[in-house]
């Protein structure tokens, strides 16, 4: 090979060597993400509900889906992203419950083989930037930083702070690893005062905050709990899961997450899939983080998610000839997964946007029917729950699915006719017969 090819050749894009469906198919592959922010299933664990449907969504057309994080959380009904163990997935009397707010470890592994008898592989969300629930506190030095710069250094002083798991319940099953303010580099809590702040922790085999992160607030290492030093890595149990949502990637070291992608796809399988959140509508932002990776991981279309978000408010004055621009799907096709909605922008705190029902079809024919990005489906938008359904939508959405299984196949032809109305062509190819798409936000 040219050595010039060798040196300066971009990696893979993630999209194109990852399994995002069953090997052979020529079916378009599709996920969804299978849970919104409060999930409850009526009767029965999250888990056996999720089971119970798997027929179903792969009948569809889902190849994969995305849960929520499996892990013991720092009280019975946490989602998993308070993570206090890695290691226990309901499988310990720990926090209050041997279950997990899903259920336990043995619904999830049945779901699981389920799950593959029908050739639906499973993502699970992994929380690696912090931990919650200690078991008791200890005291350490740190200094409190200036929360808007965590550059800026304020007071050293003594705290007492939440850092000592030991997992009582689970003991040294699976791990041995008890942890200590030494596995850490901050905390938002000092119990001696009672006091609220940023503190990173300080003294003997401390280096601060992490370099390789983003820098938002100055540094964006700390985000909430009790701030993991990626120095000590940790794994996972084994639930045959074939990928990772990596969870809040721009507070985690860059350096570390990559070599955490790399030895995860030699120790398993070197087209594991991989997608990761970095939370910005701003274009320019991500793209650095395509980059860093190498083609390790894809990244969520956060950017193309915010144009929807503005359009659906500003209804007919938005020109849809601009919907796409500006978004990871259209400047890097190969790496971005896109979606409509999730459970992060129905959050109220966050306010990170979320996607008028007028215009929601419209979103998801975009994602759904063109020939670029890999698709996630919402949950709250297909399933009946007390957050955001509609049942228009989702019978709508239903359709939309089912057509892009049939019929969106081969090049795409665009044609931007008007401000408020846009459309193009899916040429189709040897075995299916393409299909033309209209969309529309005039109001009348």
């Amino acid at each position: 090979m040219n050595i010039f090819k060798l040196l300066f050749s971009s990696p893979p894009a993630p999209l194109s060597y990852m399994k995002l469906g069953p090997d052979g198919s020529q079916d378009n592959p599709l996920m969804i993400q299978f849970f919104t922010w409060d999930s409850e299933a009526t009767g029965t664990s999250w888990w056996k509900h999720f089971e119970n449907e798997i027929p179903t969504l792969a009948e569809m057309g889902f190849t994969q889906v995305w849960l929520p994080p499996p892990n013991k959380a720092a009280h019975p009904e946490g989602r998993g992203y308070d993570a206090y163990d890695l290691w226990d997935l309901g499988e310990f009397d720990q926090k209050g419950a041997v279950a997990t707010r899903w259920g336990s470890k043995e619904e999830l592994l049945s779901a699981c083989r389920v799950a593959r008898e029908h050739q639906v592989d499973i993502i699970i969300d992994a929380v690696l930037n912090h931990k919650l629930g200690a078991d008791r506190v200890e005291k350490f030095k740190a200094v409190t930083v200036d929360p808007q710069n965590r550059l800026r250094e304020l007071e050293r002083k003594e705290i007492e702070g939440w850092t000592v798991f030991e997992f009582p319940g689970r003991g040294t099953k699976y791990s041995a690893l008890h942890w200590n303010q030494e596995h850490f580099t901050g905390l938002d809590w000092d119990n001696s005062t009672q006091t609220k702040g940023v503190f990173k922790i300080v003294g003997k085999g401390h280096k601060g905050w992490s370099k390789n992160v983003d820098k938002e607030l100055g540094n964006y290492d700390y985000l909430l709990g009790v701030d993991i030093d990626h120095r000590h890595p940790q794994g996972f149990q084994t639930t045959g899961a074939v990928g990772f949502r990596l969870d809040a990637i721009k507070h985690i070291d860059r350096k570390f997450t990559l070599r955490f992608l790399e030895n995860s796809r030699k120790s398993t399988n070197s087209r594991m899939f991989s997608v990761a959140e970095y939370w910005s509508g701003n274009i320019n932002a991500v793209l650095p983080y395509t980059r860093t990776f190498k083609g390790e991981t894809a990244f969520f279309d956060v950017p193309l998610h915010m144009n929807f978000h503005h359009a659906s408010q500003h209804y007919s004055r938005y020109d849809l000839r601009n919907v796409m621009n500006d978004s990871l799907v259209k400047i890097k096709p190969g790496h971005a997964v896109t979606f409509v909605d999730n459970h992060e922008s129905k959050d109220k705190v966050l306010k990170a946007g979320w996607v008028g029902d007028h215009f929601k079809i419209q979103a998801y024919a975009l994602i759904l029917l063109r020939g670029t990005g890999y698709p996630c489906v919402f949950y709250g938008d297909l399933y009946p729950n007390s957050e955001c359904y509609n049942e228009n939508i989702a019978q709508n959405l239903k359709l939309l699915i089912k057509a892009r299984k049939l019929y969106a196949y081969g090049g795409t032809e665009d044609y931007p006719s008007s401000k408020n109305c846009v459309g193009f062509v899916r040429l189709g190819d040897s075995t299916h017969s393409g299909c033309a798409v209209i969309l529309s936000n005039r109001e009348e």
